[in-house]
């Protein structure tokens, strides 16, 4: 059995979404075996969303192929003040730490086969305006990344789902004490 970390968001939880989110997760056939509200400290989210190069410039890289497709890369330039994917990436972590201490959080460690994967699937795309129906952003979601860049914030898209074992550990261990998580 495998564990992976699963949070609903601050906008999840403004928008009372917390249940209809966890029955997603159980009809699944997945299993939380950890789960608290919390609000998040600034520190914590620091950890969390973490300045490693590769995921600030892979924020920045997704930011800019978003703008691409969008044709709106001139207006990318214009609210980044740059097109270097890793400065790009360091404004994106700023704003999704801001986002994260902005309210309560229900953090989740949840337990199944592929559980990384199977999370992932039903959390949808990252971003909420091209998430699949069925998904929960593809359901649940009214944001994008344009509409964010363009507001100079992070996107709200309700959910993070640990993208893969290793991220996983990391942020399972970060959210969670051992005695926290019961075997069910």
């Amino acid at each position: 059995m495998e564990k992976t970390f699963f949070m609903i968001k601050p906008d999840g939880v403004k928008r009372k979404l917390i249940g209809e989110i966890i029955k997603r997760v159980e009809k699944a056939g997945l299993r939380i075996v950890a789960m608290k509200m919390v609000r998040a400290s600034r520190k914590l989210a620091e950890k969390h969303y973490p300045k490693t190069k590769s995921q600030v410039v892979g924020m920045g890289k997704k930011t800019i192929q978003a703008s691409l497709e969008s044709g709106n890369f001139g207006r990318l330039k214009k609210i980044f003040k740059t097109q270097d994917p890793e400065k790009i990436g360091l404004i994106l972590r700023k704003w999704m730490i801001e986002f994260l201490i902005s309210g309560p959080v229900v953090a989740m460690v949840v337990e199944g086969r592929n559980a990384v994967k199977r999370v992932r699937e039903i959390s949808g795309f990252t971003d909420p305006s091209k998430a699949k129906k069925g998904t929960i952003r593809g359901d649940l979601g009214r944001d994008s990344i344009i509409k964010a860049n363009s507001e100079r914030r992070a996107v709200k898209n309700l959910v993070h789902a640990s993208g893969s074992k290793e991220e996983a550990e990391r942020e399972i261990k970060l959210w969670f004490k051992k005695s926290e998580i019961f075997k069910i």
